[in-house]
């Protein structure tokens, strides 16, 4: 890459955050009423886009080979009670990700 193109990439990728931060608030300005549909997303998505991240991790895991899908329960099962016990996503998805780590690393070896 020559320091020109480096240049332009940096400042089009700076532009493109800068308008993503800017945006909301040029579309509805402090004295607008923000719209139904916007509330409605806002309220909607994050579950949904959890639900999908969640299908996602799972999406290649396999009860018929061994390990059985053990690991992934196991972690899985962590990060839910740890959240539900303590409510800090650091910990519980950190230790969630440690415990899967260790499960596959030292314990179901393959």
């Amino acid at each position: 890459m020559t320091t020109v193109h480096t240049i332009l990439t940096v400042v089009v990728i700076a532009l493109a955050t800068f308008l993503t931060r800017v945006l909301p608030f040029l579309l509805f300005p402090s004295g607008r009423r923000t719209p139904q549909f916007v509330v409605y997303l806002g309220a909607v998505l994050p579950h949904a886009v959890i639900g999908m991240l969640v299908v996602y991790c799972f999406r290649g895991v396999s009860v018929t080979a061994c390990p059985h899908a053990v690991p992934e329960a196991a972690a899985a099962a962590f990060v839910v009670l740890m959240h539900r016990w303590r409510h800090n996503l650091l910990l519980s998805i950190g230790g969630g990700t440690a415990l899967y780590m260790i499960l596959v690393q030292l314990v179901f070896i393959s």
